[in-house]
């Protein structure tokens, strides 16, 4: 039988693009990990989507994956928009190139290994992993900027 983990994802940026840090949760039975990174240049969808690639890259052997986010374009594109993306040769509906498609890639590859099932919850909502991962992609986003920004959400 596969592990079960559960994964709690986020990301920050001050400015879109700027800054952003991003950060995850991972979880099995009484154990956690945390992950987080940032990058100088990047945007928000960027990080939401590195924070789920790098917690689905750092499990070591294929799990069962509850994946959370309070990001619904991480959520939609896995699970609604990657299959026509794929078929249109990665084009969007109206023809145009899907935006960050070289991390939809990595993310597609990363939960391909895995039995994923995405979940969505509201940020700044109260739940208590999605504002530990919000609080620690901020922090990572203060590591690359060397300050405390406005982060945008």
């Amino acid at each position: 039988m596969k592990k079960h983990v559960c994964i709690y994802t986020d990301g920050a940026c001050s400015g879109n693009p700027g800054p952003g840090g991003w950060a995850a949760i991972l979880v099995h039975g009484e154990a956690e990990k945390e992950l987080s990174g940032h990058e100088e240049h990047t945007t928000n969808n960027r990080m939401e989507m590195m924070a789920a690639i790098r917690a689905l890259e750092a499990l070591k052997t294929p799990c069962k994956v509850d994946l959370t986010t309070d990001s619904a374009y991480v959520k939609k594109g896995m699970t609604e928009w990657l299959k026509g993306w794929k078929a249109k040769g990665w084009k969007t509906a109206d023809n145009k190139p899907v935006k960050n498609a070289d991390l939809w890639q990595r993310l597609e590859a990363a939960a391909a290994r895995h039995a994923v099932a995405w979940h969505w919850v509201r940020g700044h909502d109260g739940h208590e992993y999605n504002e530990r991962a919000d609080e620690s992609a901020r922090r990572a986003l203060t590591d690359v900027s060397g300050q405390r920004p406005d982060v945008k959400k």
